[in-house]
């Protein structure tokens, strides 16, 4: 059996991506689940956090959000058995390969896929349905009656965050880096039939830099500000380079907490974040609060395993009765695996990427 890995010889290096021959699985432990994959969804490998846990290797195994049937189960396995369908995200610090047609995963990092659940989609949704939950669940406690304003709502993530805010009866605003994402965006519809209300209140085209979205989102909520906001990275400093087309079209610090109302929740994915002196003094007026959106903090200790599993349990039932519709490109051929998540770990991918076995 083949498994694909990526490889970097030394730090700063481009990574690279390889199909090695993979030896016989050893025998299934007590606690494992043999899968046969069906589908496995990509995504940005972070090498430098893998650094920083210990957990840095000459091959780094890819591909950790899968789904497959069972093959065989270990003595103690209480939850699974032979030809249950499963869906779940290997650990981060895992050994196996997702991109490998037969593997072995410890039964607490697994749910049961709903019967109407595609494989595809199963694997597709997984990882954005786990931080989703965790902006707007755990760290901003949604509810009906909150603005939310989604940053980039037209990728996969922010897509099933717009789907999972609006279900939990909070009103939604989003801004759009293109034509073609305000068009998507504007299209989205609640999975009721009968009811053509947007899942999005107001849509802000950010694409020609011309519109303020802090502006924007105080006109929409008349001048109180959002309850929450889910960045895709911000600007930290006025003069930060914009070579890239993406980093123009990010806000600035200041914008976001310009935004925000009273007890507001920011909730960010930008990891070196700094604040200044007025900034935080801004943050304390309106006793909002800043916190940092890591969605492998699940795994990284055994007490939050139950509400975990809770959390995979509901994104599948959510799939499955239609109120979440990832946002996934076409289904991708094992052998077109290295090209497609080429494409990934350089942020060129603007659909989630699904290989089908």
């Amino acid at each position: 059996m083949k498994a694909l890995y990526c490889q970097q010889n030394s730090p700063g290096e481009e990574i690279t991506f390889v199909f090695q021959e993979r030896e016989n699985l050893p025998p299934t432990r007590d606690n494992d689940v043999k899968v046969q994959v069906r589908a496995c969804a990509l995504s940005w490998i972070d090498t430098k956090l893998l650094s920083e846990v210990k957990l840095e290797k000459e091959l780094l195994p890819v591909g950790r959000e899968i789904s497959g049937v069972v093959l065989e189960v270990g003595r103690k396995v209480t939850f699974f058995q032979p030809d249950d369908e499963v869906v779940g995200i290997l650990p981060l610090d895992s050994e196996e390969s997702g991109l490998c047609e037969v593997i072995l995963v410890h039964e607490h990092y697994l749910v049961r896929k709903p019967e109407k659940v595609c494989w595809v989609e199963a694997a597709g949704t997984v990882r954005d349905g786990v931080r989703a939950y965790t902006a707007l669940h755990y760290l901003s406690q949604v509810s009906p009656g909150k603005t939310v304003l989604v940053m980039d709502g037209a990728s996969p993530f922010g897509t099933i965050a717009i789907q999972l805010a609006q279900h939990r009866g909070a009103r939604v605003i989003s801004t759009a880096y293109s034509l073609e994402d305000k068009q998507y965006l504007e299209r989205l519809r609640p999975p009721v039939e009968g009811v053509r209300q947007p899942l999005v209140a107001r849509v802000i085209d950010v694409s020609n830099g011309k519109i303020d979205v802090a502006e924007s989102c105080l006109e929409e909520t008349g001048g109180l500000g959002v309850d929450i906001v889910l960045d895709a990275g911000v600007k930290l400093y006025s003069a930060e380079d914009e070579s890239t087309s993406k980093s123009r079209l990010l806000p600035h610090k200041h914008d976001i907490i310009t935004l925000l109302g009273v007890g507001g929740r920011w909730i960010t994915t930008e990891k070196y974040l700094q604040l200044d002196p007025p900034d935080s003094h801004s943050l304390f007026l309106k006793g909002a609060t800043v916190s940092f959106l890591n969605d492998e903090i699940w795994n990284l200790s055994n007490i939050q395993q139950g509400k975990y599993l809770s959390i995979l349990e509901d994104i599948m039932e959510k799939l499955s009765s239609n109120i979440f519709r990832p946002q996934l490109d076409e289904p991708i051929p094992l052998y077109e695996a290295k090209v497609s998540m080429e494409i990934v770990q350089k942020n060129e991918a603007r659909k989630r990427q699904v290989i089908q076995f």
